[in-house]
């Protein structure tokens, strides 16, 4: 049964006959009932809702940092929006009828912010990962200020371990500890820079895969 708010002529919730009513991003929207469908799904339903739980599991621990430093809202698409959409358009892709991650396509941070001059990073003992880069801070976009941030992904647990700061962009190094159960374990490994109110950051970077000492 629909409960209708603010009189006739308000937006209602819930199903009336053939019609959906909802509340969406404070707007009352109405839909048509979907019709229930007796056949299986086809191949390639399958496959398109196992790209799609693909893509949701790999953003999740991403979501609360892309919702500030993934570009720009658009419209009704939020950030979040945004990076699940260009996840699902260039990321995840069908191998042998199995959907995977194309790793060197993942951005996990997008915007204007100038990004890195001459990155690397190494492995080195106690499951840490150290960065070295160039002082670019006199170039357009770019501030002495601006916060080293680094997003490293193991495939195993699909989890990132996100290491924002305190090094500045300045600083021209930086270092990350990993968890003590992924020594041993061959990481993705991402940069990027945001700016010191953290709402802005520059395209993330992707510098390969590094085995964890």
């Amino acid at each position: 049964m629909g409960t209708i708010r603010k009189g006739i002529l308000g937006g209602f919730s819930g199903t009336v006959g053939t019609v959906v009513g909802a509340n969406w991003r404070g707007m009352d929207v109405i839909r048509s009932r979907p019709k229930s469908s007796g056949s299986n799904p086809t191949p390639a339903q399958l496959m398109q809702r196992e790209k799609f739980a693909l893509a949701i599991k790999f953003q999740n621990s991403l979501r609360s940092m892309q919702s500030r430093l993934y570009g720009e809202n658009a419209g009704v698409k939020s950030r979040v929006n945004l990076a699940a959409s260009y996840l699902l358009r260039e990321v995840v892709a069908e191998v042998n009828g199995q959907a995977v991650l194309v790793m060197e396509k993942v951005i996990v941070t997008k915007g204007t912010v100038t990004g890195f001059q001459n990155i690397a990073v190494t492995s080195a003992a106690d499951q840490t990962l150290n960065f070295t880069w160039d002082d670019n801070s006199s170039q357009m976009m770019a501030k002495a200020t601006d916060i080293f941030c680094t997003a490293v992904f193991e495939e195993e647990s699909a989890e990132f371990a996100i290491h924002e700061g305190p090094e500045q962009r300045d600083a021209g190094a930086a270092a990350a500890v990993l968890p003590e159960l992924w020594a041993g374990k061959t990481v993705h490994v991402y940069a990027f820079f945001q700016n010191a109110e953290q709402d802005a950051a520059c395209n993330s970077v992707y510098l390969g895969t590094v085995v964890v000492q």
